[in-house]
């Protein structure tokens, strides 16, 4: 088993820039911190650059091609947020090192009819094309539910088929243009996230608006893997979410495409465009458009609120597939736009990469990732200049590993 010392790195830990500027590392983790580089270890002299923790997308729907090209942006691992790549379905990718690790809640719970089928054109179906061969085993479980009962019932049936969190969705379409959308009463939401609870799951919500926002809050969620986007924030959402302790996954990028913001600027980027082909950079270019009367200041500014109030920030991203109707996105560089948007909200460079990192860690229970400690995975990304206190040089990517395997070039 080949050993690797990165050394005179500047290394950020997944919290702060440490003294040590030696990192050993092997296919079993991350050997040492600080030190002297192993006789017979490959070198890979980092002089003028910083050594971060593997970036985490705290909100994607993903695949294989795509997890590949999170990879290439250095990011190691993406939390799936409605999809298939559950415990009992990613054995292909778990031992694939050319592929960022991965995360799911399978599909959230949801009535039928409701959010996020308003998204998709009529006659879209996601998955592979007509006439493609479709993955094996069981068809994934769609909770569909409108009763207390039904959310119950799903909860043990999510997590004996792999689930690692547990999705609701609380939308009722009016930020999509689609309002009396189908979407889970009060009773229904407390009783499945309560079920949830009790089984020892961490428990997510979409949630787009402030009224969304407080009911899941009420109903005792963990997390909110969005930030509401129709109006400014009060004080009493900030209070209510602060003292819940529940994190917050903003989503800015996501909200900015909602708005008819493209990601024009960051496929402008020489660091981006030579990463995507023609599908992603038409994506990425593209926008959601379905709420323009939105203000990215109000949202950068609730941010700024939630972030100063002490709740948690997690980077997360909602990218999907490269279709332009889900645009403004595109995997592994959306997360760096995302990073840009926290610094412009108010965070620090350091504050933003916690985010990307050991704070998306913690708060979903990866204890062996999102930090450089000896003992854990070593998932890592070299970058030229300094993200500490330039958080676009993020993008100057010269090296990523993924357990102790150097991506190829």
């Amino acid at each position: 088993m080949s050993t690797t010392a990165i050394i005179n790195a500047r290394v950020f830990d997944g919290d702060r820039t440490l003294e040590a500027s030696t990192v050993v590392l092997d296919a079993t983790g991350i050997l040492a911190v600080g030190g002297q580089a192993p006789a017979g270890a490959e070198i890979v002299d980092a002089q003028g650059g910083t050594l971060l923790p593997g970036l985490i997308d705290a909100h994607v729907h993903t695949n294989a091609e795509s997890l590949a090209l999170a990879l290439r942006f250095g990011v190691t691992t993406e939390l799936e947020m409605q999809g298939t790549n559950t415990a009992d379905n990613r054995a292909h990718i778990t031992g694939n090192d050319a592929l960022a690790d991965v995360r799911s809640s399978g599909f959230g719970i949801t009535p039928p009819g409701g959010h996020p089928s308003e998204l998709f054109p009529e006659g879209f179906r996601p998955g592979p094309p007509p006439g493609a061969a479709r993955p094996a085993g069981p068809a994934p479980l769609m909770p569909f539910s409108t009763t207390p009962e039904q959310a119950v019932g799903f909860i043990p049936q999510l997590i004996e088929r792999g689930s690692d969190y547990i999705k609701f969705m609380v939308d009722d379409g009016s930020i999509e243009g689609h309002p009396g959308l189908p979407m889970l009463d009060r009773a229904t939401l407390d009783a499945g996230v309560a079920e949830a609870k009790r089984l020892g799951m961490l428990t997510v919500a979409h949630t787009l608006t402030i009224d969304a926002t407080r009911m899941a809050i009420e109903a005792g969620i963990d997390g909110l893997v969005h930030l509401f986007m129709d109006g400014p924030h009060t004080d009493e959402i900030i209070t209510l979410i602060r003292e819940s302790g529940a994190f917050v996954v903003p989503c800015v990028v996501l909200d900015a495409s909602m708005m008819g913001i493209s990601g024009d600027e960051l496929a402008d980027d020489p660091r981006v465009a030579s990463r995507l082909d023609e599908a992603w950079t038409t994506t990425l270019r593209s926008s959601f458009n379905h709420y323009p009367q939105g203000k990215i200041t109000d949202v950068l500014g609730s941010v700024r609120a939630l972030h100063d109030a002490g709740v948690d920030i997690l980077a997360g991203t909602d990218v999907s597939m490269a279709m332009p109707f889900l645009g403004g996105l595109a995997h592994g560089a959306s997360v760096h736009h995302e990073l840009q948007y926290l610094v412009r909200a108010g965070l620090t460079p350091v504050q933003a990469l916690r985010a990307a990192t050991s704070t998306t860690a913690r708060r979903f229970a990866l204890t062996d990732r999102g930090r450089i400690a000896e003992g854990l995975r070593a998932d890592l990304l070299l970058v030229d200049g300094d993200p500490t206190t330039t958080i676009s040089d993020t993008l100057n990517t010269r090296a990523v590993w993924r357990r102790g395997t150097r991506l190829e070039s």
